[in-house]
């Protein structure tokens, strides 16, 4: 597009989309790269509608703008990606008349101020959660000690050999209880950081739950496998993802999709930090979906969707993820549920 002077958008903050006469995508600017996540090069030439979903307002705009010959703004547009679901913009659309006819779209996120707001607010409550989980696993693991013992001791008196399993299972029971509430107290400090592979981790979890729920369970790869190596503690990262996999699988029955999705994130905050790259972790599911009064709550310790749930799962995984300096978020409808991971490449 030797005509359209792209050099001067290659420096603004708005994400500004150029379309022909047949609303054929042939310009991106960075910023809408980083805003959509996606690359220019790909996108050439392909219609608007093939890019994204949700277009109605969009279309809308667009219209007006040509029948006006005017710019046309519209303050609060929903357009749909591949990548971050949904989008709240505010968008502008002009016409522009050179050698040809043309559209440039001008995008600025609204919730960006709201999303800050979020992880602030999601860093002190996983902090409060840490301290009171912390408080939680000093008053449980004392009395565990007493009936881990007192079981030992009834074993002993028993005559029936068969009567001991039943101190077994109190025994077994209480050293598992241990072992959790052991993760609980343990430091940060003593996470073991190295350099790791994202798709290991999983591929881990993958063959971990498939061997835990062999029929029904669909667990589908979508990974791009150009993503650079992290830094972090692989036992936790493999943790995090299974809590939320095992979560997805058993809100399915056992019976369901899951895809297991990598991309990379460009110019990212986190934690009130600019990365120059972040790996993005997408974990999405065709399941009934969060119940709206607990999608407020689901990070909270002690708060689970299923009567048999203990409410840690979640927790965990975003304390091990604050530990690493990303954040957890999620969105959830009935039949598609996805729960995004974002952690900086150093």
């Amino acid at each position: 597009m030797p005509e359209f002077p792209s050099l001067t958008l290659e420096y603004l903050a708005t994400a500004v989309i150029l379309l022909d006469e047949e609303s054929r995508i042939i310009y991106l600017n960075p910023a809408a790269e980083h805003l959509f996540d996606v690359s220019g090069n790909n996108l050439y030439g392909l219609p608007l509608q093939q890019v994204f979903s949700d277009t109605e307002q969009l279309t809308n705009a667009m219209q007006q703008a040509l029948q006006n010959d005017a710019s046309f703004i519209e303050h609060d547009l929903t357009l749909g990606t591949l990548t971050h679901g949904k989008l709240h913009l505010r968008g502008a659309v002009t016409p522009l008349q050179l050698a040809k006819r043309y559209l440039l779209l001008e995008f600025y996120p609204i919730d960006r101020p709201l999303k800050l707001a979020r992880e602030e607010q999601m860093l002190g409550q996983t902090q409060a959660s840490r301290l009171l989980l912390r408080n939680l696993a000093h008053e449980i693991k004392n009395p565990l000690g007493g009936i881990r013992g007192a079981a030992q001791l009834l074993e002993q008196e028993l005559e029936k050999p068969a009567l001991r399993e039943y101190t077994q299972v109190i025994v077994q029971e209480a050293d598992r209880l241990r072992s959790l509430m052991e993760k609980l107290l343990t430091p940060q400090s003593s996470s073991h950081y190295s350099a790791l592979n994202i798709h290991e981790v999983l591929e881990r979890v993958r063959s971990v739950v498939l061997a835990e729920m062999p029929d029904g369970l669909e667990i589908q790869r979508d990974y791009d496998i150009s993503l650079p190596a992290l830094i972090g503690d692989k036992e936790q990262l493999i943790q995090v993802a299974l809590n939320i996999v095992r979560n997805a699988a058993q809100a399915m029955q056992g019976n369901g999709l899951i895809i297991l999705r990598t991309r990379i994130s460009r110019r990212v905050t986190l934690t009130k930090r600019m990365h120059r790259l972040a790996v993005m972790i997408q974990i999405v599911d065709n399941g009934p979906g969060i119940s709206p009064e607990l999608r407020d709550k689901v990070f909270y310790p002690l708060v689970s969707g299923r009567a048999d749930g203990h409410g840690l799962g979640l927790t965990l995984a975003q304390d091990y993820v604050s530990q690493h300096h990303g954040i957890i978020e999620f969105n959830s409808e009935p039949g598609c549920t996805c729960f995004t991971i974002l952690l900086p490449v150093p």
